[in-house]
């Protein structure tokens, strides 16, 4: 097994793409701020609906989600996408201004797979951001490899499900 080195690494994440929806301007442009150095794309939607919209037009390699929004919120955005074939292998990191234990079981229960409470801080988003978008295409590398072999065993496969290939 072949380990990343840590300058390589940070070059595999050139090209990602990491939407920011929150509805607070301050918010958006303090996370855009924090992750610049990642060179990733940041596109931003400022609520719950333009979110949705923008993911399924162009999916995400990871979404940073406010909970607290007008008309839909960061949980019900997180329910639609995590009930969606196409969207759930997204990495969603609900970051808020809610801190209860609660806040975090209903995150947890509407399918996030990480949860930031604000303010947040540079080293701890950065770090969970560059986590979350290793995985992810480790998990795309996965998949693609699985689905290679059994090509090769001749078995039929359905097409792959990850956004990443988009």
């Amino acid at each position: 097994m072949y380990c990343l080195g840590m300058s390589e690494a940070e070059t595999t994440l050139r090209g990602n793409t990491v939407l920011i929806v929150d509805d607070n301007p301050q918010n958006v442009e303090l996370l855009v701020a924090y992750l610049d150095d990642l060179e990733c794309d940041l596109p931003i939607a400022r609520d719950g609906q333009e979110a949705l919209d923008m993911v399924q037009q162009d999916p995400p390699d990871l979404i940073l989600l406010d909970i607290m929004m007008p008309m839909v919120s960061g949980y019900q955005v997180c329910e639609r996408l995590k009930r969606d074939e196409k969207t759930r292998g997204i990495p969603i990191v609900m970051v808020t201004a809610l801190n209860e234990v609660g806040d975090v079981e209903r995150a947890v229960e509407a399918g996030a797979d990480d949860f930031l409470t604000k303010p947040v801080q540079k080293l701890e988003l950065v770090t969970r951001v560059r986590s979350l978008l290793r995985v992810r295409q480790l998990r795309s590398q996965l998949d693609a490899t699985l689905a290679e072999m059994k090509k090769l065993r001749g078995e039929q496969d359905p097409p792959p499900n990850d956004q990443s290939a988009s």
